[in-house]
């Protein structure tokens, strides 16, 4: 007899069977990573363009410049019964924004928590997808992973384009080139049309990194580790170089705005940490995962806090935090104090931190990707692995071209508030789940373990509603028309292909 409709969308996939299937030779990943270089991973994600320029906004403060409701953040209508007229902007942090991206380095660690637990007992691509197919059930699974593309896509349009830009100026400073317009800009701007026919740097970056990829987990590794160290030596140049330009005075008060624009500033650089799940995508490519994926997420986690802190205290030494609400607060704070030469350090920092980020979030879409058509949720050629060098390589190569050809088209920084919201709603999934497998599978053995359960996982999943609550209106609504459109492909598509129904239709 025919399980009920609902039973069918909450069957999950046993995690003895997730582990078996990735050990099936025709699409098992080639195991070559250990801790540090899943800790490169995770850094390279989290250290990207926004150590040089987030934090500028987090310590000055916004401004709403559009009081459509809309645009104001759901938190704030709620607390202002909707009117969002009379809201003109949040206070920052001030210099106590070193002080907020510890907050967020402990409200992330919760999360982290129960990424690690998951991570150590699933060694499987895929992440909090595959967390949920364990766990919630295959609508569950579908719908964060779903969720992830939309994460990972979107967050790399916005990079991309980013890099152009930063690529266009670095030739232009130090060489001398000029870029055509024409060919170095988006197309469309805002919904208007720029003159520009294709931004041909941005897709050509993702085009270079997706055959770095599909060549090898091991060189793509090599080359994030290389990245990493220099952006790192950049940083620390930057701290330990402009250190004797800073005025003390810049810090007092040191929370001008008290306690509540600490937490603001937290909110504002919140994002700024959400790349450490990448870490997790790499599980099934890793040597001993039961211990090293634990110790890469908090070593990330550690690494990236000690960063941006010391970041945050030396900017705001060197310029007084009202100054910093600007595109570019760490080189405009350097080119006003005549260090022309460290701010080219920056500058070169800046692409290198974009450069990794793009090479790890490319890396983590391809086995999400994997991972659902492994499941037969997508289409089977995305789980084809190369016979050579045991990558995923059409699911690589068509996310280089799906991320790189609207990067060429659009400046989509809308997109990254859709990043964040798909990455706090992962976060809650995972919490979830370690409540869920501590009531199922008590006994199943773990390398790392969630202590004060439930607590601690219900915690994670506060943190991240509220946060999520601080984002616009505008990002719910487009998040929802996201996983409408998921949803159909999966009624129309996954759910009548999925493995696990084909396996229980012929038992």
């Amino acid at each position: 007899m025919p399980a009920p409709r609902m039973n069918q969308l909450l069957r999950t996939k046993s995690i003895d069977a997730l582990i078996a299937g990735s050990e099936d030779p025709a699409v098992r990943l080639r195991k070559t990573l250990g801790v540090w270089s899943l800790m490169a991973l995770g850094i390279g994600a989290v250290i990207g363009s926004g150590i040089f320029t987030v934090l500028g906004t987090a310590a000055a403060g916004q401004h709403f410049m559009d009081k459509s409701v809309f645009k104001v953040p759901v938190l704030d209508l709620l607390l202002n019964g909707g009117n969002a007229a009379t809201l003109t902007g949040r206070a920052g942090a001030g210099p106590a924004i070193s002080l907020s991206f510890v907050l967020v380095a402990i409200a992330c660690g919760f999360a982290a928590l129960c990424y690690a637990e998951l991570a150590s007992m699933i060694p499987i691509a895929g992440s909090a997808y595959t967390y949920a197919y364990a766990t919630l059930g295959e609508i569950f699974a579908w719908i964060i992973g779903w969720d992830l593309i939309l994460e990972y896509a979107f967050s790399n349009m916005s990079v991309a384009v980013g890099f152009s830009a930063y690529f266009s100026d670095i030739l232009e400073n130090l060489f001398g080139i000029h870029l055509p317009a024409q060919l170095s800009r988006p197309m469309i701007v805002e919904g208007q049309f720029t003159g520009s026919w294709f931004n041909v740097p941005a897709l050509l970056i993702l085009l270079v990194l997706s055959y770095v990829l599909v060549r090898g987990v091991r060189e793509s590794a090599e080359t994030n580790n290389i990245i990493v160290v220099v952006k790192i030596v950049a940083i620390l140049i930057f701290v330990f170089g402009a250190a004797r330009a800073v005025n003390t005075a810049n810090w007092h008060p040191f929370m001008p705005n008290g306690y509540s624009g600490v937490l603001t500033g937290g909110a504002i650089v919140f994002f700024t940490y959400i790349g450490f799940d990448s870490v997790s995508t790499a599980a099934e490519e890793c040597h001993r995962p039961q211990r090293d994926m634990p110790k890469g997420i908090f070593g990330t986690l550690l690494i990236c806090t000690i960063l941006y802190g010391s970041v945050a205290l030396v900017l705001t030494g060197i310029a007084h935090w009202s100054t910093l609400n600007n595109d570019a607060p760490v080189a405009n704070a350097l080119k006003a104090l005549g260090m022309n030469k460290l701010r080219l350090i920056v500058t070169a920092g800046a692409l290198l931190g974009m450069l990794s980020s793009l090479l790890v979030f490319q890396y983590g879409q391809a086995r999400i990707w994997f991972a659902m058509s492994r499941d037969r949720l997508l289409p089977g050629l995305f789980s084809r692995v190369h016979p050579r060098f045991q990558t995923p390589h059409i699911s690589t190569w068509l996310a280089g071209l799906l991320v790189g050809i609207p990067a060429g088209i659009f400046d989509i920084g809308w997109f990254a508030d859709l990043s964040n919201i798909g990455t706090l709603f992962a976060f809650i999934i995972v919490s979830m789940g370690v409540i869920v497998l501590r009531k199922k599978q008590p006994e199943r053995p773990r390398g790392f373990r969630v202590p004060w359960v439930p607590f601690t996982p219900i915690v994670s999943m506060v943190c991240c509603l509220v946060l999520m609550v601080s984002l616009p209106l505008e990002t719910w609504v487009r998040f929802f028309a996201w996983l409408a459109i998921g949803l159909v492909i999966y009624y129309t598509f996954g759910r009548h292909r999925s493995t696990l129904r084909n396996e229980e239709t012929v038992a």
